[in-house]
């Protein structure tokens, strides 16, 4: 590998700016992997590829990557605040997927944020080899590479294999959110667009409070008025922009990597992105909040009705 200050690609696809290049791969690696090529950085045992999508599994049907089994979204959250699922219930999901510790999954979606999730929850179950498309679906079109109505065999795993949850610390409650907030080395940070983060808006259509969290440092998002977007974090083509450019981005914020990181947002897709990011490009104490705004806000308003 060359310099990680070195954005380029390798001939592989490869990011030469990220420490956990082998994590973020192109639609060619992809391609010839399926194809059982001999491929740079191959998983070194059993893989799975999956679609992540919300509600998108007609979609996945009429056509989608080969050998691609379809997760949605709505079996990794819970009502009332779509806050993960408790961890029961994520390692029954993981085993019907055929996922252990040591499976490497390769997930990518139709937008962003749907795969981004599942990529840090499989992150904190403990799953050690997590990739992600660059790009995702519309990646793998934009390179002429074909679709399939193929279903994919869903072969479950019997056992873990490992402690679970594996990385409890990427996960982080209301509390723990506090407690970074309080330590001058900590910093809690809000993966909203400036609209949300200003309080000129919440953003979200069932989410009532404007405003943030009070000491929550901006990590900024995307466009205003739409919370699937990650412009700030990905090109025009959807991929992952240049890792000096989001240093940047949160440096002037004053977030940087030696401190304790939480990342959230209104509840918890756009906070996993930013998350996945910052563990591509090797920070060591990160994790998300997931309560989020939404959690956050419904507290403030108890306490309040309370009083």
């Amino acid at each position: 590998m060359n310099s990680l200050s070195d954005p380029l690609p390798t001939e592989s696809g490869f990011r030469r700016d990220l420490v956990r290049w082998r994590q973020l791969v192109a639609p060619t690696w992809l391609a010839a992997l399926l194809a059982g090529q001999a491929v740079e950085a191959a998983p070194a045992g059993r893989w799975r590829l999956l679609e992540v999508g919300c509600g998108d599994a007609p979609l996945h049907a009429q056509g989608h990557i080969g050998q691609a089994a379809y997760l949605d979204s709505g079996e990794l959250e819970t009502l009332p605040l779509w806050n993960k699922v408790d961890d029961a219930a994520l390692l029954a999901l993981l085993l019907r997927h055929g996922i252990e510790h040591d499976t490497t999954v390769l997930l990518y979606g139709r937008g962003a944020l749907a795969q981004a999730r599942a990529a840090h929850l499989m992150l904190y179950a403990g799953v050690r080899d997590v990739r992600l498309l660059d790009g995702g679906l519309a990646a793998w079109c934009a390179a002429g590479l074909a679709l399939s109505r193929q279903c994919a065999p869903l072969v479950p795993a019997l056992r873990f294999g490992a402690p679970f949850p594996g990385r409890p610390g990427f996960m982080a409650d209301m509390a723990q959110a506090r407690q970074v907030l309080g330590h001058p080395d900590g910093a809690l940070v809000s993966v909203r667009s400036w609209s949300e983060y200003s309080g000129a808006t919440s953003g979200y259509s069932y989410i009532a409070a404007r405003g943030d969290i009070p000491g929550a440092r901006w990590g900024r998002a995307g466009r205003d008025g739409d919370v699937d977007s990650m412009d700030d974090y990905h090109d025009a083509a959807g991929r992952m922009r240049p890792a000096a450019e989001i240093r940047r981005m949160w440096h002037a914020s004053g977030i940087h990597a030696g401190q304790d990181t939480l990342f959230y947002c209104g509840t918890g897709w756009r906070a996993s992105l930013a998350f996945f990011c910052a563990w591509l490009m090797g920070w060591p104490r990160i994790g998300v909040y997931d309560g989020g705004w939404y959690e956050w806000s419904c507290a403030g308003a108890q306490q309040a009705a309370a009083a």
